[in-house]
């Protein structure tokens, strides 16, 4: 089965089918990961993203088996579904080996309808990402279709939860704004002894009783998310703790009264260096995102925390004298180093 990936300049890579056999379109992206496929496909930021992986072999573990049916923190998955619209990669492992493999990545793409596509150049391709910037494209296996740009839709209303969901059952209670939370950032709250109450995004929160406010990861535009940016600016007058996570960090900038841009071809790996302003102490962190906050744009009263070693672009603010803060980054990093997770900690203590 022939497949093709089309990019909007008029490429075409050629390869082989896997997966799904019906035709998508989306914003192409690329992540430079090694391992960790079942948490990147189930990662919500990645909604409606043609993905390519970098990595040349995968597909060589196979993947977890899903455990729906109970609880809600799966732990080999961040969410309850697939998120990309489809998957680009160089070399695909038809056979798989890995104590915890249930079954395949071409049967697991089937069953939820992903399509794939084996046997691309993915260097040339990315470095023609890395020359151009992110690019719509569609991977075309049985039907054409037009191109579509999913950031002109709200991605986080489609993958915000539609009823709140509690978590946890510890002493401190953390109210959640879930944008499409990777699940790793509740295991890691609720590991702390930190209860978890996620909302949807466009939640009216004056009504809640928490000790703390958390703003998760998601996709797309921040500047959708008018709605969430609203109730965070509101919760500034309780004084009570804030941590924004990646999309989190875009959405408290605007709420401080700054502003957001697109990244040329955003940050999607596992191995950005960040340095903490201040220091020369640089983290390797683990990231996802299409959109970066405008420092020069902060507020007197709001100072960078992080800057990424790389391009310069902001990875962190928080505000001088209160206790609301936010990284770029993904402290829970799962896969990726735990550089990190240490800010969960003084999260919770300062709850």
């Amino acid at each position: 089965m022939i497949a093709k990936l089309v990019l909007e300049d008029g490429s075409v890579f050629s390869g082989e089918g896997f997966g799904s056999t019906r035709s998508v379109s989306g914003e192409v992206v690329f992540n430079t990961g090694m391992v960790g496929y079942p948490e990147c496909f189930t990662d919500p930021s990645y909604e409606g993203q043609i993905l390519i992986l970098t990595y040349p072999l995968i597909g060589n573990y196979g993947v977890p088996l899903t455990q729906n049916s109970g609880g809600k923190l799966e732990t080999d998955f961040e969410s309850d579904r697939i998120h990309i619209s489809g998957l680009v990669v160089s070399q695909y492992s038809k056979d798989f080996s890995h104590w915890k493999g249930d079954s395949s990545l071409d049967s697991w793409l089937k069953a939820n309808r992903i399509p794939g596509v084996n046997g691309i150049d993915t260097r040339l391709l990315t470095q023609k990402l890395r020359e151009k910037g992110s690019m719509l494209g569609k991977l075309v296996v049985q039907e054409d279709l037009d191109f579509v740009d999913p950031n002109l839709d709200n991605l986080v209303a489609r993958v915000s939860p539609k009823e709140p969901v509690e978590y946890g059952t510890g002493g401190k209670r953390a109210l959640l704004i879930d944008c499409g939370c990777k699940l790793n950032i509740i295991r890691s709250l609720v590991k702390r002894g930190v209860s978890v109450l996620a909302v949807p995004w466009d939640s009216d929160i004056s009504k809640e009783q928490f000790d703390g406010l958390v703003i998760s990861n998601g996709p797309g535009d921040p500047k959708m998310c008018e709605a969430t940016v609203q109730q965070v600016h509101k919760a500034f007058a309780a004084e009570k703790p804030i941590f924004g996570i990646c999309l989190g960090n875009q959405i408290l900038a605007l709420a401080a009264g700054a502003d957001t841009y697109k990244l040329k071809y955003g940050h999607r790996s596992q191995n950005q260096p960040c340095i903490r302003v201040g220091s020369k102490r640089c983290y390797i962190t683990s990231q996802n995102h299409g959109y970066a906050v405008d420092e020069q744009s902060l507020p007197p009263d709001w100072e960078p925390w992080f800057f990424n070693a790389n391009d310069g672009s902001n990875e962190g603010i928080r505000h001088t004298t209160k206790p609301f803060r936010s990284v770029q980054f993904h402290p829970e990093a799962s896969p990726g180093p735990l550089d990190t997770s240490y800010l969960f900690d003084e999260f919770a203590e300062m709850l």
